[in-house]
């Protein structure tokens, strides 16, 4: 077996490579294979088993299944190894060169969420050691989480991985969350008919339209804050933001196109697919008052809300490994495809979610001790 480098070492060389996803402007996106393929290498020099997943038509992108031991039981520690862009401007320091100071360790992707690799490689090592494991370990590492979270779905689609019981490593300050909002950003777009201002006869106005389809999203929204409600979230109901509208050219011309960007953030017990139907029929009766076409699309598949019971058994191990009970995220995960895989899942990692996605994003020092035996923790528990 192989020497790996040193916790630090890992985590500068996974910080060197750059791995950022966007879905919205392609300089942006430069994939992560050759993250996967860094992590591959350890993980093989170590004696885990290696499956690289590609994600269909991204070439620059895989997902990385290694396992140690046989059977289709045991614990996955999974993770994405893509960022958001770097930007560029605020960073104190070179966002890809691992730095550190104050206590922390300062880097693009430290703390959401390359940092969590070297922890769970460091966890691995005591079921490693022990040659044979009752029951294996799987560390899953993903792509494009912070954009389509295309690489989890190939591996939903591919079924794999096999176990019984997940952690996510997202930063939780190293409490156990056990359920977290799931998320939709669609796109309602009406098309009307242009024509000279001075006969609104000529036209069929979208802006017109859209804002009567406005009041009954809000009609909507209240039904949807009135009838699901869930007191283990900090906003206790689902919500709806309307966030972008665009529409028309000119004052003197009737506007034929108009659009509507929003997001919902569904509790668990909605699925999107209903959701999504219930937009359909709550716009199709202005649409068809106002003559106008009208399309909702997803601006991405969206993300299900998760819950894992509060009496679950990796639930009830964390909050005697943490001191913590088990709270809710604010952020969504790939928790829910890995309960689709069918495994009891938490979240659970080092590091602060309120200094990720900014400039001069850290990890904790202090933090990752503790990181490291509470994996451990779950590691013997459930495959030793």
């Amino acid at each position: 077996m192989n020497t790996l480098p040193d916790f630090t070492t890992q985590l500068a060389e996974l910080i060197a490579i750059p791995s950022m996803s966007s879905s919205t402007d392609p300089l942006w996106d430069v994939g992560n294979r050759a993250v996967i393929e860094h992590l591959a290498t350890w993980l093989a020099d170590i004696g885990f088993t290696i499956t690289i997943v590609d994600v269909p038509g991204e070439p620059t992108k895989a997902n990385l299944v290694a396992q140690l031991g046989q059977g289709s039981d045991g614990l996955v520690l999974a993770g994405h190894t893509d960022t958001v862009p770097a930007g560029d401007s605020g960073w104190h320091s070179d966002p890809f060169t691992l730095t550190e100071r104050n206590g922390c360790l300062h880097g693009l992707g430290t703390t959401d969420m390359k940092g969590f690799f070297p922890v769970a490689i460091a966890a691995a090592h005591e079921a490693i050691a022990a040659k044979a494991l009752k029951k294996p370990l799987t560390i899953v590492a993903t792509a494009d989480e912070e954009s389509s979270m295309s690489g989890i779905r190939a591996l939903v689609a591919a079924g794999i991985p096999k176990a019984r019981f997940a952690v996510v490593g997202e930063p939780t300050n190293l409490k156990p969350v056990r359920m977290h909002k799931g998320m939709m950003m669609e796109s309602l777009q009406l098309t009307g008919q242009s024509g000279h201002s001075s006969n609104p006869a000529l036209g069929r106005n979208s802006i017109d339209a859209m804002a009567d389809c406005l009041d009954a999203l809000k009609i909507f929204r209240d039904r949807l804050r009135a009838s699901h409600k869930h007191p283990g979230f900090a906003v206790p109901h689902a919500s709806m933001n309307f966030g972008a509208i665009h529409g028309g050219q000119n004052p003197n011309k009737i506007c034929s196109h108009c659009q509507l960007d929003f997001d919902i953030r569904p509790l668990p017990g909605m699925p999107l697919d209903t959701l999504r139907r219930q937009l359909q029929h709550v716009i199709a009766p202005e649409a068809a008052r106002y003559g106008v076409d009208a399309v909702i699309h997803s601006l991405f598949p969206g993300v299900p809300a998760f819950e894992t019971a509060a009496d679950a058994e990796l639930v009830q191990l964390a909050e005697q490994l943490t001191g913590h009970t088990a709270i809710s995220a604010g952020f969504a995960t790939e928790a829910p495809f890995l309960q689709q895989l069918g495994m009891e899942t938490i979240v659970m990692g080092p590091g602060n979610i309120d200094c990720a996605h900014q400039p001069n994003e850290f990890l904790e020092l202090a933090q990752i001790p503790s990181a490291i035996q509470q994996l451990q923790a779950l590691i013997r528990q459930f495959c030793l």
